[in-house]
């Protein structure tokens, strides 16, 4: 079984940076694809991006590309999430996972980290 632990959440003020990490430990040799979502209060979870583990393709959602970067640190079983240009919009506690392909929809991941907080202060 794989354990993901996220962190990097703060409060930052509108147009600043944040960098993400999610460490994997356990069963990672299982893990082909690693997601991060976001949930703000009161909305569904949204797709932020995900990255293919072994070949370091990444994907994003529209309304972060640009701004967000995802990239992968394989001697350290970690991930990141890159923010850059960071809106009001884009508070959200921030969930990774992962799973046995890249997906956009949360069902196509197995296992989550408990989330870190992120707040964007106009």
């Amino acid at each position: 079984q794989v354990q993901l632990v996220e962190s990097g959440g703060d409060l930052v003020q509108a147009g600043g940076s944040l960098r993400l990490s999610c460490a994997a430990s356990g069963r990672t040799f299982s893990t082909s694809a690693m997601g991060w979502f976001r949930q703000a209060p009161g909305k569904e979870r949204e797709f932020v991006g995900a990255i293919n583990w072994s070949s370091g393709v990444t994907y994003y959602a529209d309304s972060v590309k640009g701004r967000f970067t995802i990239s992968r640190d394989n001697a350290k079983n970690t991930v990141y999430l890159q923010m850059n240009s960071l809106q009001p919009e884009d508070t959200a506690i921030y969930f990774c996972a992962s799973g046995p392909a890249v997906s956009t929809k949360h069902y196509g991941y197995r296992t989550w980290g408990q989330g870190t907080q992120v707040t964007v202060s106009s």
